[in-house]
């Protein structure tokens, strides 16, 4: 990615830059600090809205050049929509959409005034702080690759020459010690979430299951504890649904356990994140098709979302013990590739006849799943992973599949969706789709056929749980090439980081606290 977006907070009137972002309510009451820019421009503000037609909703803007009475050579005045009526994630969007004006104008530092009239609204602290981590996640870009076509260096109106647009945003607002402070869970958020996005975006010939494990090893800085399983450690475990998927490559495969241990009491039982870790998939002997198949990069999105969650529990200090396990490997084409038609030996014991061998994640997950619950009995489990294609056709690019044998977790997941953003659906679980994984010749088959595909491919993990409360989200519509927000403009996401966050810490850390 691109170096990170520099966020610094500032009293309302203190030196604001050349260029100055101010938000306006929707009723175009102007705040302050705003107010009294339009005062020393003679009303240039008002003028402009009303020859805009510009009413302050959401996601307008208007623009006034050189108003150097003002203060700003620069000035943007966006729109905020209903102040009183406004969510968290609103902001988070806000401040993404903010930083998408300001970069257009192709400048390298900004002031955006974190203040609004007409509204007790958000603690101006957390205000400041939400609108930051949304730029934050906007100015995000992959672009490390990139030796021709990249933006010329302009001439910056602070007279630095730059390429990649704005680099630093001074938020101004009436309690700028606050706002740093309410920073410091969203910069850790922040810091999870591009990790698992860079994860993502990183092609399979640079990111395989070894370099992704290497990876991980990013987290011990943050406090956690991360262990690397090697190829002779899974085959000892007795893996054999991971290792058969891995076994067409030349690659090894690797099981990566990360541990933050936040909770007062150390037996507090973890709470547990599993990641399907599939670095490349081509589909095995149950091929692909050759369009589309360079996406199969992200099939590790899972994965990577279990990485930036601990590190964002970990960054913020997060007070409960969870325990994240990934299951990383490459799916792929050999002489000696897993065939359609083979029986496999899970580490849990039970077989499994492999119809398909495109339907790979869910063998990941079952020996994962396994591991998970016998080393750590933990409080809950939940695993996410780019499992089919089947929860695309059914919910799009707008909620992530729930699957789930607790009530309770379920509509925690589902409260912190709505509180995030990050939406789910919750699909059904029922003994008759679990029946299609039955099999002749095995346990059970891998595949329950055409119908239900997402809901037989939950089925099938659920088969390896071991009667704690369960939730499975399918997130291959979400995690990558999702529908494009004002915090997210790039292919991978890192959908499912702050959704997850917010349900341990709504729900878990309360009584830690």
């Amino acid at each position: 990615m691109s170096d990170r977006l520099e966020i610094a907070f500032a009293a309302l009137t203190q030196g604001l830059e050349p260029a100055v972002a101010a938000l306006s309510s929707d009723d175009l009451a102007l705040a302050p600090t705003l107010r009294q820019m339009d005062a020393k421009s003679g009303g240039a503000v008002l003028k402009a809205a009303e020859a805009a037609a510009f009413k302050g909703k959401a996601k307008t803007s208007i623009e006034l050049l050189g108003q150097t009475t003002t203060g700003a050579s620069r000035l943007v005045v966006i729109g905020a929509g209903h102040p009183r009526d406004a969510k968290e994630t609103d902001w988070l969007m806000l401040g993404g959409y903010a930083l998408g004006q300001l970069s257009a104008r192709k400048i390298s530092s900004a002031s955006l005034i974190a203040e609004l009239a007409g509204t007790d609204g958000p603690v101006a602290a957390d205000l400041a702080a939400d609108l930051a981590l949304g730029a934050i996640l906007r100015s995000y870009k992959f672009d490390k690759y990139m030796t021709k076509n990249r933006p010329e260096k302009v001439e910056g109106e602070n007279g630095d020459a730059q390429a990649d647009g704005i680099r630093k945003l001074i938020i101004h607002t009436a309690d700028p010690e606050g706002a740093r402070e309410a920073f410091v869970t969203r910069q850790a958020m922040a810091d999870g979430i591009l990790m698992a996005r860079d994860l993502v975006n990183e092609p399979a010939n640079t990111l395989g299951p070894v370099e992704f494990a290497e990876r991980c090893r990013e987290l011990t800085s943050a406090g956690v504890q991360v262990e690397i399983l090697d190829l002779a450690q899974l085959q000892a475990l007795g893996m054999g649904a991971l290792l058969g998927v891995n076994q067409g490559s030349i690659r090894e495969p690797r099981v990566v356990v990360m541990q933050w241990n936040g909770a007062r009491s150390k037996r507090a039982k973890p709470l547990a994140f599993l990641g399907k870790g599939v670095t490349f998939d081509t589909g095995g002997y149950s091929i692909k098709p050759a369009a589309g198949m360079e996406d199969m990069k992200g099939d590790m999105a899972g994965a990577a979302c279990v990485v930036g969650l601990m590190r964002a529990l970990a960054g913020r200090k997060a007070a409960v013990n969870a325990v994240g396990v990934i299951g990383i490997v490459e799916n792929m084409v050999s002489g000696n590739a897993q065939r359609p038609g083979d029986i496999v030996t899970s580490m849990s014991g039970q077989t499994i006849e492999v119809l398909n061998t495109d339907a790979e994640g869910r063998l990941v997950l079952a020996d994962v799943m396994t591991y998970t619950q016998d080393r750590f009995k933990p409080k809950l489990v939940i695993d996410l992973a780019t499992l089919t294609g089947a929860i695309i056709v059914a919910l799009g690019k707008e909620h992530a599949g729930l699957f789930a044998t607790d009530d309770k977790l379920a509509d925690d997941l589902i409260a912190a969706g709505k509180t995030t953003g990050e939406r789910v659906w919750r699909m059904p679980l029922d003994r008759a789709y679990d029946k299609m994984l039955d099999s002749k010749n095995a346990d059970m088959k891998n595949i329950g056929g055409r119908n239900a595909g997402s809901i037989t491919a939950a089925h099938f993990i659920g088969r390896f749980v071991k009667g704690i409360p369960w939730a499975h989200l399918d997130v291959a519509g979400v995690a990558m090439d999702s529908a494009k927000t004002d915090i997210n403009q790039g292919w991978a996401s890192g959908w499912g980081i702050r959704l997850l966050d917010r349900m341990v810490a709504d729900v878990h850390e309360r009584g830690e606290k």
